[in-house]
């Protein structure tokens, strides 16, 4: 298979990842203090659409516990495998999580909104990782009427 073939950018592409997708790690959640701020609200649409959404959070040391789940401050932490990653950092940012994210080894990374960064994807692509860059999951999951 072509690498660039887990580069995500088709309707179509994104049903059957959806379909496919019961376990997201959030990295980069926020808490319920900041529940009016997409970090928060998306993965909160998520748990209520039924998905098991699992906290990977960047900031807040005193949290153990958001949407009542256990927080893992690692993707290799997470002790059950992940079917995708959905990225709330800024673009910059994602490089530094590119090694957990390797090691984790999801079926998929999801980029949110406005989050592009093209080494990342190519090299989570080569390692057989499917990519969606600078999408909302929560608009796509909507829009394909799988709520």
């Amino acid at each position: 298979m072509n690498w660039q073939d887990n580069i995500i950018t088709d309707t179509k592409g994104i049903a059957e990842l959806l379909a496919a997708t019961k376990t997201i790690a959030v990295l980069g959640i926020k808490t319920e203090a900041q529940a009016s701020q997409p970090a928060f609200y998306v993965p909160n649409y998520l748990n209520s659409a039924g998905f098991q959404v699992i906290p990977v959070p960047v900031y807040y040391p005193q949290v153990t516990h958001i949407l009542g789940q256990k927080i893992y401050r690692k993707l290799i932490d997470i002790p059950i495998d992940v079917d995708l990653v959905n990225v709330f950092r800024r673009s910059h940012d994602v490089p530094a999580h590119l090694d957990d994210m390797i090691a984790k080894k999801p079926k998929a990374v999801w980029m949110q909104s406005g989050i592009r960064e093209a080494a990342v994807a190519e090299t989570l692509a080569k390692a057989g990782i499917k990519v969606v860059q600078d999408r909302c999951l929560m608009v796509e999951h909507r829009y394909l009427g799988r709520s």
